[in-house]
């Protein structure tokens, strides 16, 4: 890895020495150009002296807005440094989503593994997307929820013999659509007798064995279409009208 500089933004004075500590130890080819408690300090640090990488962490003044901000306007105003977030905000996920529409290098948590060589290197060399181990768990262990959820959906809509207007007739149902506005939608070639001979189709499928004696309805149905992963509850949205 060759030199280069690094400006690092953190607000708490013990972290900040850890972090030092790492580019020490661990990383000597990283010159230390500055440091910056707050957003005000990091732009007067960054227009004085360019840097290779910024090391940000997020939650700055109680704030976790302003990193993801910070990292905007960096890669906007400065397209060639690298942003790598350093960060102990841990659980909250959507501040990661957001730092990376903003156009972030990489995520390391202040957690487990912490900052490594490795990780900094790869970010040096033009890699995208670097993530360490703690966040890495975290993003396998939702593909593996998303992926597994994608194949219950797939063998229910087997199991079930679930066709194309089954799910369209569902999934209307279940975002509050009446029958005749189903009937109104694009390629839905069912009048609302129709529709109806198809919901009591439906319930027949999904209520073999009954529902203990009580009726079922539109609402009934639905709920037990995403029980059984019929339905795709994190992707409800209506066809064109």
């Amino acid at each position: 890895m060759e030199k280069f500089k690094v400006i690092i933004v953190e607000d708490i004075p013990l972290e900040l020495k850890g972090t030092e500590g790492i580019f020490r130890n661990d990383i000597p080819e990283a010159e230390i150009i500055g440091t910056a408690e707050s957003e005000a300090a990091y732009w007067k640090q960054i227009k004085q002296n360019l840097p290779d990488l910024v090391l940000l962490d997020l939650g700055l003044g109680g704030s976790t807005t302003v990193g993801v901000e910070i990292c905007r306007h960096t890669k906007e105003a400065y397209p060639t440094v690298k942003v790598l977030i350093f960060t102990g905000e841990i659980l909250n996920e959507k501040l990661w989503v957001d730092v990376l529409d903003a156009g972030c290098d990489g995520i390391c948590l202040k957690s487990g593994e912490l900052l490594t060589r490795g990780d900094v290197a790869s970010v040096m060399n033009g890699k995208k997307m670097v993530f360490n181990q703690p966040i890495l768990e975290k993003i396998i262990e939702r593909f593996k929820h998303s992926v597994n959820s994608q194949l219950m959906r797939q063998e229910a809509l087997v199991n079930f013999e679930i066709d194309e207007y089954d799910e369209r007739f569902l999934r209307h149902l279940a975002l509050g659509y009446t029958k005749e506005q189903i009937t109104n939608l694009r390629n839905m070639p069912f009048g609302v007798k129709s529709l109806e001979k198809r919901q009591n189709e439906l319930v027949q499928k999904l209520f073999p064995d009954g529902n203990g004696g009580f009726g079922i309805n539109a609402t009934r149905l639905v709920v037990r279409a995403m029980e059984l992963h019929i339905l795709d509850t994190d992707n409800l949205h209506p066809d064109e009208e």
